[in-house]
Parts: structure tokens; C-alpha cells; sequence
């Protein structure tokens, strides 16, 4: 690619995510180590640190820089965390929570995505993030109970199955509410229940599966 990797990361960290407000150090740092054009195709590399969304194929997207950002300081995860990530997608937003030194489980319902960003981890020499090919919204009961989930898809409803496997102190972040806009919310887990935080409004693809859109 003719524009700099390097040089296009770093002004994307400062001029689209620390300009909006977002001064988690370790979240910085991991969207400045992590080469988001190996997750774009090669036509689009160029454009792989604009501020917007772009498409990977079969539909789908990977995030907004500033999104992938905020979502991941949203769950308040460190080094050791576990965490479940619903629609691994291109691998990106798997790729930043795996350089925070957590142990992912991703989760994928198209098998061509998944293989895909198996292999783009695997080239960047990411051993704690484990990838499947499943119905995200019924989450993943083996790793369970997770410190934080995040839902990379916009959900009509909260799945049930995700709160099931979420830690007593844990963090569920998702976007929820219409196919065409949704609001970014956190649920967070305490002794009295479930606290909802509203993080703003958000445009996601739609998640499918048992608690998400039907396919029609």
C-alpha cells in the first residue's frame, strides 16, 4: 500500500479515538499494534485506517476505528481477562482485545470469515484467541463464566444464553435495538442485578441466529 502503515495508525489513534475522548493507555496501544489493513482486502488496504466501516464480503463489515475503540475500553478488560466475542467477523476486533493480553473465544456463524481471520491471527502471532463457527448468540458454554462479551452485531433482543455465561462482575456490550440503528449498551453485573449504561447510537450488521434477525 502507498500510504504508511505506521504513520496512518498513529493519526488514526490520535485523530479519530483520543480526539473523541477515549484515553484508555492499553486500548491506545493496542489499536496502534495492530495492522488493521491485513484485515481488508487488497483493494481496500488503502482506505483500511479511514474513519468509517468496510466491507470484508459476504455482507458483512469491519468496525469503525473509533467503534472497535470505544466498545473495547467499554468492557474494562486487562491482561488474564476472559472474554467471548460474538461475530469474529474480519478478526480485527478480535485481534485488539487479543494484543490487551485476554483469552478469546470467538465466535463466528460463517465458516469462509472464520478461516479467514484464523489465519491473519495466527500470522500476527496471537495464541490467545480461539476462534469457532457457531450460532453466536447462544454464546459459547465451555469457556464460561466470561469476565466481559462483546456482540459485534446489532441484536433485537438481549440474548439470554450471554448473560447465563457472564461472570458475577461481568460486562455485556452490544448494540440493540432496530436493523437500521441501535443504541451501544453495557450491562454490567453486580450484586443487585443488571446496571444498563447507554453509550451512544451505532449502525451494526445484523446479527443472525436464535436471538437475532431471521434470514429473510
Amino acid at each position: 500500500m502507498a500510504v504508511d502503515p505506521e504513520l496512518a495508525r498513529e493519526r488514526m489513534v490520535s485523530e479519530q479515538i483520543q480526539a473523541r475522548g477515549i484515553h484508555d493507555a492499553a486500548v491506545l496501544e493496542a489499536m496502534r499494534r495492530i495492522p488493521r489493513h491485513f484485515f481488508v482486502e487488497a483493494a481496500l488496504r488503502e482506505r483500511a485506517y479511514d474513519d468509517t466501516p468496510l466491507p470484508i464480503g459476504e455482507r458483512q463489515t469491519i468496525s469503525q476505528p473509533y467503534m472497535v475503540a470505544l466498545m473495547t475500553a467499554a468492557l474494562e478488560v486487562h491482561a488474564g481477562s476472559r472474554v467471548l466475542e460474538v461475530g469474529t467477523g474480519s478478526g480485527y476486533q478480535t485481534a485488539v482485545l487479543a494484543a490487551l493480553g485476554v483469552h478469546v473465544v470467538s465466535i463466528e456463524r460463517i465458516e469462509g470469515l472464520a478461516e479467514r481471520a484464523r489465519h491473519v491471527l495466527a500470522l500476527l502471532g496471537f495464541t490467545n484467541a480461539r476462534i469457532e463457527v457457531g450460532d453466536g448468540g447462544l454464546g459459547w458454554s465451555p469457556g464460561a463464566p466470561y469476565d466481559a462479551i462483546l456482540v459485534t452485531a446489532g441484536a433485537p433482543q438481549i440474548p439470554r444464553p450471554l448473560l447465563d455465561q457472564l461472570a458475577a462482575d461481568g460486562r455485556l456490550v452490544l448494540p440493540m435495538g432496530e436493523d437500521e440503528l441501535q443504541s451501544l449498551v453495557r450491562l454490567r453485573r453486580d450484586a443487585s442485578g443488571l446496571v444498563e449504561e447507554y453509550l451512544g447510537e451505532c449502525r451494526f450488521v445484523k446479527l443472525r441466529g436464535s436471538y437475532g434477525w431471521d434470514e429473510s
